[in-house]
């Protein structure tokens, strides 16, 4: 076996060491300051433990919501100190506010400074050393791709952008027929040095991409054994772009699309479906109650930027390719597409003043919880789209029409993880997005998106 490989954290392990020390710091700041200090607001103790769970679910719920886990802000000085301000305040705030299950509010106001001072500073010291010594070094991943060498660019290009500590250093060229021709920056390993390359440059990982099986020869299949035995991880490209981008990545699986995608088991489970149409009546008649609340300061913004009629319908495709009518808010000139159907754009100058605020906040999408409470949409799926824009991306994408194996829904794993799209390309990268949830499906993953909804709405990256 081969010794002195360098540990590393994937993308899951690297949140649940967020999560874990977190809460670790946190605890150890309360108590040293309990222990230096006359501090007894919170007390450590086994007939009180529910004081420490709650605070628990505080941190890693507004955690989340705030984005202490979004890898990316993990990773930024300013934007990480940003979520720590707000994370504490939200957490501090509720636990104060929850005393049936927290300590009784104290009569002395400096205990809840020292309260919000020890949370604060303890994550932002857990978060600068993760800053300053392990997000830049110790997550670096070695790899080598097995592929053809007119595939090499866009697989690394593919894995790169979803992960900058991801580096393919090295490839095996699957073609059989072509010559070896090192034209990438990406060193060519020729079959009979593999194994000395792997053992020689801390590799990590081999994976597999070529899609050919006369590619992998009897001398490749050995030497793949052979790392393998001695405790190198061999994966599936497919395996490894779903792990890093939560994807699907259909740009590689081509017309053998069906043999990477079994659908999750949610899509037929009875008891999940159940219980998410009910949640979906539920939180529809929530959202009608506060749209009715907030409808008439809607109407006054209407009369005032937009001039003109306060609701909107368009006819868009639902589950198994059937036409309904979904509900908005109008944020658009009357008469917008009197030149005919057109992608939305950043900057659109057919949105009104106060369109651009309903989009921002996403409050232009409150009508269509009539459509879920009428079943047209649920509450998570892929975003219904136009007819027209269906007809014209199916044409040139793969697999388009798969998002509607599924109810179309107001909020999405596309919607919370991707820019606003207005042209093919950005549909290419939803659509991937879209079929890993279908893929994917479950109660977990739908209470992620439900919390990054939250967290785009509260940072205000609507479009």
């Amino acid at each position: 076996m081969y010794k002195n490989k360098k540990i590393h954290f994937e993308v899951s392990e690297r949140k649940i060491l967020l999560k874990v020390f977190d809460i670790i710091f946190v605890f150890l700041s309360l108590f040293l300051v309990s222990y230096f200090f006359e501090f007894k607001y919170f007390r450590f103790s086994t007939t009180n433990y529910y004081w420490t769970l709650v605070l628990v679910l505080y941190l890693n719920i507004f955690g989340s919501v705030f984005e202490m886990y979004n890898l990316q802000v993990a990773s930024s000085q300013f934007q990480i100190i940003r979520s720590i301000i707000l994370t504490t305040c939200t957490t501090v705030l509720f636990y104060l506010l929850t005393p049936v299950y927290t300590p009784f509010l104290p009569s002395n106001r400096l205990q809840i400074v020292m309260f919000f001072l020890a949370i604060f500073f303890s994550l932002l010291a857990w978060r600068i050393f993760y800053l300053k010594f392990l997000a830049s070094h110790r997550f670096i991943k070695k790899a080598i791709l097995v592929c053809d060498e007119d595939q090499l660019d866009e697989l690394v290009l593919g894995l790169l952008n979803a992960d900058s500590h991801y580096k393919i250093i090295g490839f095996v060229n699957s073609d059989v027929n072509s010559e070896l021709e090192n034209i990438s920056a990406i060193n060519t390993i020729p079959l009979n040095e593999l194994d000395n390359y792997v053992r020689n440059n801390n590799i990590s990982e081999i994976v597999i991409a070529s899609q050919k099986t006369e590619a992998i020869t009897v001398g490749l299949y050995n030497q793949l054994i052979n790392l393998l035995e001695n405790g190198f991880i061999i994966r599936e490209y497919t395996q490894v772009y779903e792990a890093i981008t939560h994807r699907i990545p259909v740009h590689y699986v081509s017309r053998d699309f069906y043999r990477y995608f079994p659908f999750s088991r949610s899509n037929h489970n009875k008891l999940y479906l159940s219980f998410v149409r009910i949640s979906e009546i539920v939180f529809s008649l929530i959202g009608l109650a506060i749209g009715l609340i907030i409808l008439p300061l809607i109407y006054i913004g209407n009369l005032i930027g937009n001039r003109g009629s306060l609701f909107y319908s368009q006819e868009r495709i639902g589950k198994n390719g059937s036409v309904f009518k979904i509900y908005k808010y109008r944020t658009m000139l009357q008469n917008a597409e009197v030149n005919g159907a057109v992608f939305t754009t950043i900057n659109d100058s057919r949105i009104t003043s106060f369109g651009k605020f309903l989009r921002k906040t996403r409050l232009d999408e409150f009508p269509q919880f009539l459509n879920i409470l009428k079943g047209d949409m649920g509450i998570i799926g892929p975003r219904p789209e136009r007819p027209i824009f269906v007809s014209e991306i199916a044409e040139v994408m793969p697999f388009y029409e798969t998002r509607h194996v599924m109810k179309p829904g107001l909020t999405g794993w596309a919607q919370v993880n991707y820019t606003y799209g207005d042209s093919i390309e950005d549909s290419l990268v939803k659509l991937q997005y879209d079929l890993y949830y279908i893929k994917h499906r479950s109660l977990f993953l739908d209470i992620d998106i439900v919390i990054k909804t939250f967290s785009t709405i509260l940072f205000y990256r609507g479009q």
